[in-house]
């Protein structure tokens, strides 16, 4: 089966776990902790069983990663070349103060690079979804998919992107060292699709995140013309190491060097 031939599946997944995560969205839940101190709810469970159940129908089978099934040993992990990454609900912060700002995230990896990504944000019903080699593309519910392009930098001020509820000194240093800008904060990875889709020029992240939290809308950002690069420079790969922690790391237009120049004289930012 092609790579391409999995995505109307994929999306029909991500589309039912999102329909069980606004069932949830529309009730009373109870929020819990996991060991990280991480918050988790009924929506993020039902999700990732409903992911997990329907990519291990589909043919071929492939291995899955889930932020919610994450004890895998790296011994093991280290043998696949392609597997299922999975955030079943990403932005249970968000979730939790429902203001709309979470995704459901499905990703195929393969020789370390995403290679297929759907990013489905159940509140508006926004789809971002994109194949290797065959472009990224944007829907709102029913309407016809428009393919999404990352935008030249104009004359005006730097539009940035940042975390909702992770800011960090890193990043308050490094902006004050890009001169004009405006900053729009996001939650989940809706801020890799910020990029993705010309709305934003670039998003630093200098704070932990999860290789589960990047992957697919990773992908979708690759097909737009974009990049996420770790601060020396390199493309971000995954399953390369037993900590499933992400470097830090820049979203921009692909070949665009001057803020990964600046975040690289900045000795505070961690590379």
């Amino acid at each position: 089966m092609e790579c391409s031939d999995l995505l109307d599946p994929v999306i029909a997944i991500a589309k039912a776990a999102s329909k069980a995560v606004l069932e949830v969205y529309s009730e009373d839940f109870d929020v819990t902790e996991k060991k990280d101190h991480s918050p988790l709810t009924r929506a993020d469970l039902q999700s990732h069983d409903l992911i997990l159940k329907g990519l291990e129908g589909l043919s071929p089978h492939y291995p899955i990663l889930s932020e919610e099934s994450s004890e895998i040993p790296y011994e093991d992990r280290s043998k696949w070349s392609t597997y299922w990454l999975v955030d079943p609900l990403d932005g249970t912060k968000e979730f939790i103060k429902r203001n709309g700002e979470f995704t459901v995230n499905i990703a195929l990896i393969h020789d370390h690079q995403p290679i297929l990504g759907v990013v489905l944000a159940p509140v508006p019903d926004l789809l971002y979804y994109a194949v290797k080699g065959q472009g990224a593309y944007r829907s709102v519910g029913c309407q016809t998919p428009v393919r999404i392009r990352v935008s030249d930098l104009s004359d005006g001020p730097l539009r940035l992107i940042g975390s909702r509820s992770h800011g960090s000194e890193e990043l308050d240093r490094f902006l004050q060292t890009v001169g004009p800008y405006l900053l729009e904060s996001v939650g989940s990875s809706l801020k890799f699709c910020r990029v993705a889709e010309g709305h934003a020029d670039l998003y630093p992240r200098f704070g932990p995140t999860s290789e589960w939290d990047t992957a697919a809308a990773h992908a979708i950002v690759l097909e737009a013309g974009g990049t996420v690069s770790n601060l020396e420079g390199g493309e971000l790969r995954y399953n390369m190491k037993p900590s499933l922690l992400n470097p830090s790391f820049l979203v921009h237009a692909m070949g665009d060097q001057r803020w990964l120049q600046l975040a690289q004289s900045n000795p505070q930012v961690p590379l």
